[in-house]
């Protein structure tokens, strides 16, 4: 997978919308929390293997 300024922006859509809210709290507790979950969601979401079915069958290329 190429990484590029879309998928970035996808994986940050993606992010649960409580993390993107907490990065504005007043609370530096909370920014922090916000933070690592948005940090999480945007690795995971470039970097870890795409979950397959392993019951689906391989096709011939």
């Amino acid at each position: 997978m190429t990484i590029t300024p879309d998928t970035i922006a996808q994986a940050l859509q993606d992010t649960p919308g409580w993390a993107l809210v907490a990065l504005t709290a007043p609370v530096e507790r909370l920014r922090e929390d916000g933070r690592r979950e948005v940090a999480n969601h945007v690795y995971s979401a470039l970097y870890q293997p795409l979950r397959t079915d392993r019951d689906q069958l391989r096709l011939p290329l």
